[in-house]
């Protein structure tokens, strides 16, 4: 990345064991969806991540795991507030612009979707996947959504579906064909979600997709 910018790190908050909320001081305006390059430090390779705060907010946020053997989010997750991050210009077309539609997300990749959700766009359905279901992130605002879907594929508990996000699409017997999807996460599940949306008879077109690796 040619351009980094220097900013101060406001909160790191650790959500669960491997989960944190990390804040900085705002550098730039964003669209819901878009997303930032983040490093520690200049001589570490950075990262792209999905802002997941309000476009209104002072701040910027992103939501990560810690990977234990990786260069960059040890690192992360040990800055405090007060410490420097690194980061790139806004980027990215995963823009939601409040059509009929349904968001599909899994781990982390519900950032950019909550961002949406924080600016005021609503989609008519949202199914969320996680293995557990400490990993159903921003759950307690997000349970104002009208129709949200929670799948968990290791866990089980009450409002809770006991699978894989996939499975719990495979188990429609019909999918709505005139609306978009927005898929978000790890590179298997928007692939294996994609197909099989297009299985179901959902067209290429009304697929959008931001994959995380």
């Amino acid at each position: 990345m040619s351009y980094l910018q220097k900013v101060k790190i406001v909160s790191n908050q650790q959500l669960t064991q491997q989960a944190y909320l990390l804040s900085f001081i705002k550098t730039e305006p964003f669209f819901p969806g878009q997303i930032i390059g983040v490093t520690i430090d200049p001589d570490i390779p950075f990262r792209l991540y999905s802002l997941c705060s309000s476009p209104d907010d002072a701040l910027m946020t992103i939501l990560f795991t810690r990977k234990d053997n990786g260069l960059l989010t040890p690192r992360l997750a040990d800055a405090k507030p007060g410490d420097m991050l690194w980061v790139g210009e806004v980027q990215g077309k995963f823009l939601f612009q409040n059509e009929p539609a349904w968001w599909i997300a899994t781990g982390t990749g519900i950032a950019p979707f909550y961002s949406m959700f924080l600016s005021g766009k609503k989609p008519l359905k949202l199914i969320q996947g996680g293995r557990k279901e400490d990993e159903i992130y921003f759950r307690t605002d997000l349970e104002s959504l009208i129709d949200y879907v929670k799948c968990c594929s290791q866990d089980a508990g009450e409002g809770i579906y006991a699978g894989r996000l996939s499975t719990y699409l495979e188990s429609l017997d019909e999918l709505p064909k005139t609306i978009n999807y927005y898929l978000c996460g790890n590179a298997e599940m928007v692939v294996d979600v994609r197909n099989l949306l297009i299985q179901k008879g959902v067209g290429f077109a009304n697929i959008i997709t931001e994959i995380y690796f």
